[in-house]
């Protein structure tokens, strides 16, 4: 995409045959129909911006709702956050009373667009093509005179102080789209923001969830972020906007939370499993807050190395999922196969945590027979130390 194919597609010929486009949709089975179609009306680059276009918007429909009068690249689409996900984020600033917010590394405007919602936006961005695109979809969601797009070099710019907060989304991936999780890695690198935070001290940084603990600072809230049990992303919170707690795992779409400040003050015990296992929610894990969620539970750990929970009651909670024990022994192939076919299961959903077998594979070598409504969820884990299999009936 470049500045020129951008400023087409924003003209009336473009908005109409977006619009055309985008009512046919686009199919692997009406791709090469359509790519056809354009390239004999428009210059070549024309034809693919339209038809990118149109196939990204596709894509972006989970994560934006105005997805389909948005624009984007595909790598920043990729790094993009959820709508979801940027309001939450932007409500702390709200909360703080920020007006004056600085998105460094603002790419398509994901983040820009929750922010504007309540502040003004200085978005730097130093890929033209993505900060005009910024500029268009702040607007499309009605924000666009509190966004004020800037064109800069981040390594050269000098911090601007007349922020009240500032916003960092580096790079997380290299450009072949392979994932950094090394905080050092990242383009910018957090040292950078450093820089910037020595001047504005209340700083966001958008990092990945699956970052090693080693990296994480001691001076930063880390909050990492589900959206409907998916693990999302993290955050590290500095300044005003840090709220006085280590770790934080954050639920959305309800925004349901647990802080290190849940933690108790001695470990959890340690037991076979009972009545119900619980398998906690991915932000719940990658927080290192499952013993806070146990005493919310008035549960226990089958492991102290492992993330499951068990009880003798169930408990609804939107920090885990409950299922029903039916049954829990040593792994062993043969005597697994043989409970299971002993009952008629026809097919089970495998999970795994601390197992270092493939579910795929065990799935093959289980050869169910029975009807497929007779089904089982086989948590593959450790028990007390031992490689173990626990059978659940339902979920809850």
């Amino acid at each position: 995409m470049t500045l020129d194919n951008l400023a087409f597609l924003l003209s009336d010929e473009g908005q109409r045959l977006l619009a055309d486009v985008g009512q046919l949709g686009v199919t692997p089975e009406t791709h090469l129909q359509i790519a056809t179609w354009l390239r004999q009306k428009l210059p070549k680059t024309q034809a693919q911006a339209v038809l990118e276009t149109i196939v990204l918007r596709q894509h972006a429909a989970n994560k934006f709702s105005r997805a389909e009068q948005m624009y984007f690249v595909r790598a920043a689409l990729e790094q993009a956050s959820a709508e979801e996900v940027a309001q939450h984020r932007a409500r702390r600033f709200a909360d703080l009373g920020c007006q004056q917010i600085a998105d460094l590394g603002c790419g398509i405007g994901g983040d820009a667009i929750a922010l504007a919602a309540q502040a003004e936006v200085t978005g730097v961005e130093w890929e033209p093509v993505r900060l005009a695109m910024a500029q268009e979809n702040v607007r499309v969601y009605g924000h666009g005179e509190r966004f004020h797009p800037l064109q800069a070099d981040l390594f050269s710019l000098t911090p601007l102080r007349q922020m009240d907060a500032l916003f960092f989304d580096p790079a997380r991936r290299d450009e072949h789209g392979r994932r950094f999780f090394s905080l050092a890695q990242y383009q910018p690198p957090l040292t950078l923001i450093d820089q910037w935070r020595a001047v504005v001290p209340e700083t966001a940084v958008k990092i990945s969830p699956g970052v090693d603990y080693a990296e994480l600072p001691n001076d930063a809230e880390v909050e990492f972020v589900s959206l409907n049990g998916e693990m999302k992303e993290g955050v590290l919170w500095y300044g005003r906007l840090h709220s006085g707690v280590q770790r934080r795992a954050t639920l959305l779409p309800e925004g349901h939370t647990l802080t290190t400040a849940d933690l108790p003050a001695e470990p959890v015990e340690c037991t076979s499993p009972k009545a119900y296992i619980f398998e906690p929610d991915s932000a719940v894990i990658r927080a290192h807050l499952v013993q806070a969620l146990a005493v919310q539970l008035s549960a226990s750990q089958i492991d102290e190395s492992i993330a499951y929970l068990t009880a003798d009651t169930a408990v609804a909670s939107p920090f885990a999922r409950c299922f029903v024990v039916e049954a829990h022994f040593p792994f062993q192939l043969k005597r697994l196969r043989h409970y299971l076919r002993e009952r008629q299961v026809g097919s089970v959903t495998i999970k795994k945590r601390g197992s270092p077998l493939e579910p795929s594979k065990l799935q093959q070598q289980l050869r169910l027979s029975g009807p497929k409504e007779r089904h089982r969820f086989l948590f593959l884990t450790h028990v007390l130390g031992e490689p173990a299999v626990v059978v659940a009936t339902e979920e809850l």
